[in-house]
């Protein structure tokens, strides 16, 4: 069909509208008050043209889409087919059978419609696949196909398949799956052992109530399995709602308490084709909640792990049993070896260093040879490496290619200073050496090292070298012990990642540090070791002074630094925090090719948070991220995008909080 009616009908009113226009301008410099004529008049044709259009219309679908004519293809090829279906050409339709104007057009007319009008949502290319396009029309569901048309390559005929039955079973089906979620109360032991029975029985029944009324307005149950633990087992749908509330039950539980004791950790487990994957999922999941510090809900996914929550610092444990526990593990797997390498993160800093000098005390003790793996050339604690070298040492620290050559099957490698595979000073290493043990304080991310033979993880430490420290403490007494120098690089790192006490401490923290005094440790001395040059603290001012203000949180950017500069990027942003009204800082530098970004924050914003979606980690209050082939205008940009995200969430909570 060449010939269309909107053509004919858009000729008849732009002929009325000339005519009225002849006719307005006269009447309208006369006699204005005889303008309501050619109103009616307009208004009357238009009546005239919708009503003969409408009759049109239905007249041509009831010539065309009839059944009543004989010897037809059409007719028995198509009309007497049980589902709807229609024929496009040109965008617009031709024909339909009574099905599809009864199930669809719903016992309206189209035909001469565009197709983009009658059903905007209607895509041919989309239904020329296999799988064909889902439509909801009305309360019904249709699966559409479409096929050329013979002879015609600009016409295509489209099918309808009614399979609402069939989608809403599977929907239901999905919507119905079981889910898993492992609930922990984080520390409870550290926060329930001081507490009377009384105490403990209120705390309890105000998180139990809490809990309970949360799994309630699911489909599932809850049950507790020990003092501190619960398991939920709930449907796909209830998971949905959670997610989309950001597991609200996270906020209920720390607002019982203003100071925050009490949270929650929650592992979720879902999409697992048994009931017991999910809770192998859900445990998954806490584990690594847990790692992180806890006050959190962690969601095993098909990409890796989503969290919510964690705007609370880590719980410190005031035991020192575990400590003892693991020192004790620790000296067993040092001597069942034949050697042992200690190695970090990359770019490495006094708390990687430092806790590596450690850990390298206890082999000594143990009377197993140990070295230190570090890239000497690309290192933030230059000056501590320098020290040892000059006292004789240079021996213990070896470039991690050259390692590679003396590791065998009993080698044993000690990680410190980081958890995460794609952060550590060699991959080859860690790739070759089978046996493996892991010392960090930060927060578990995506990507940590699988199944290490001892763990030795807290988040609410303040540095690796702490955690060394307590290790020291635990020794056999006979053995030597830490010398003052040594003493001085464990000290440099608590001080580092306390920003000298400031931050991030508790009491074990001034209890390490005492200790290390008593070893010989010079204040002094260490503090010469945060030393800068002239040109570094020029470089850190100019970064600090390019500084802006954005919601709240002080962003620098930077040009590519000269090498040996690397220690300028945490430094500037630790100045960034000493400025009113600053919550967090973002110091951005080109490196190589990318953006190297380093976070800081008082505790009121959460930088792990914001810069683990660009791949990095850390703490609540240390965080950085490394992105490759990345410009420093996309980086700042990607920045405001998380800092934007993260004020909305807190400002949705607030909101549901009032």
């Amino acid at each position: 069909m060449k010939h269309k009616d909107g053509l004919d009908i858009a000729a008849v009113l732009l002929l009325l509208v000339t005519a009225l226009a002849v006719m307005v301008v006269p009447v309208a410099m006369t006699a204005p008050q005889l303008l309501v004529v050619p109103a009616v008049l307009l208004a009357a044709a238009l009546l005239l043209v919708w009503m003969q259009r409408r009759r049109l219309r239905a007249f041509v679908g009831k010539q065309l889409c009839s059944t009543d004519f004989e010897n037809s293809r059409i007719q028995y090829s198509l009309t007497s087919l049980p589902i709807p279906v229609v024929l496009i050409a040109d965008g617009r339709i031709l024909w339909y059978n009574t099905f599809f104007r009864d199930s669809i057009l719903q016992g309206r007319d189209a035909v001469t419609r565009p197709v983009s009008k009658a059903f905007p949502e209607l895509d041919l290319a989309v239904c020329a696949k296999p799988h064909g396009q889902d439509m909801t029309i009305g309360e019904s569901r249709f699966t559409a196909y479409t096929t050329a048309a013979k002879g015609n390559s600009s016409a295509n005929i489209v099918y309808f398949v009614d399979d609402t039955f069939y989608k809403n079973t599977l929907d239901e089906y999905n919507d119905s799956r079981p889910a898993c979620l492992v609930i922990v109360i984080d520390s409870y032991d550290e926060l329930f052992d001081d507490m009377k029975d009384s105490e403990q029985a209120k705390e309890l029944e105000a998180i139990n109530a809490r809990l309970e009324e949360y799994i309630a307005r699911s489909t599932g149950f809850l049950r507790r399995v020990s003092n501190s633990r619960y398991i939920a087992v709930v449907e796909e749908r209830d998971v949905q709602w959670m997610l989309a509330e950001r597991f609200s039950i996270l906020d209920e539980i720390r607002a019982l308490h203003p100071g925050h004791f009490v949270t929650l950790s929650i592992g979720v487990g879902h999409g697992g084709k048994t009931l017991a994957e999910c809770h192998r999922m859900a445990r998954e999941s806490i584990e690594i909640a847990l790692g992180r510090g806890g006050d959190q809900a962690a969601v095993k996914t098909a990409d890796g792990f989503e969290f919510y929550g964690g705007v609370s610092h880590g719980v410190e444990k005031r035991s020192h049993v575990r400590s003892r526990i693991i020192a004790g593990a620790l000296c067993d797997l040092i001597r069942q070896s034949d050697s042992v390498i200690i190695m970090g993160h990359r770019m490495s800093d006094l708390d990687a260093v430092g806790s590596a000098i450690g850990a390298l005390r206890i082999c000594k003790m143990c009377d197993v040879p140990a070295v230190i793996a570090i890239n000497d050339q690309a290192t933030l604690a230059g000056a501590l490496l320098d020290t040892f070298r000059k006292a004789g040492q240079e021996h213990n620290f070896i470039r991690p290619e050259q390692t590679l050559e003396v590791i065998t099957p009993k080698t044993l490698l000690i990680v410190v200073d980081t958890y995460q595979k794609r952060l550590l000073e060699s991959a080859q290493i860690y790739e070759k050496c089978k046996r493996v043990v892991v010392i960090d304080h930060h927060r578990m991310a995506v990507g940590h090292i699988d199944n290490p033979l001892l763990l030795y993880h807290e988040p609410y430490a303040s540095s690796a070298s702490e955690l060394v420290c307590e290790l020291l403490q635990f020794m056999p007494k006979e053995q030597e012990n830490i010398t003052p120098l040594e003493a001085e690089a464990l000290l440099a790192g608590i001080m580092l990642d306390t920003r000298s006490f400031a931050l991030h401490v508790g009491v074990r923290t001034f209890e390490a540090a005492a200790w290390l005094r008593s070893r010989g440790a010079s204040t002094s001395d260490t503090k010469l070791l945060f030393n800068t040059s002239k040109e570094e603290y020029e470089a850190r001012a100019r970064i600090v002074e390019a500084a802006y203000i954005y919601k709240g949180c002080a962003i620098a950017l930077s040009g590519e630094l000269d090498p040996g500069m690397n220690v300028v990027l945490p430094m500037a942003a630790n100045d960034l925090l000493t400025i009113n009204g600053v919550d967090a800082s973002f110091v951005a530098v080109v490196k190589n090719g990318g953006v190297n970004i380093s976070a800081r924050s008082m505790g009121a914003l959460n930088v792990q948070v914001i810069l683990e979606p660009l791949g990095g980690g850390g703490h609540l209050m240390m965080a950085g991220a490394q992105l490759q082939n990345c410009t420093l205008q996309d980086a700042e940009r990607r920045i405001r995008e998380q800092i934007d995200l993260y004020r909305e969430q807190e400002n949705q909570k607030d909101a549901d909080r009032n």
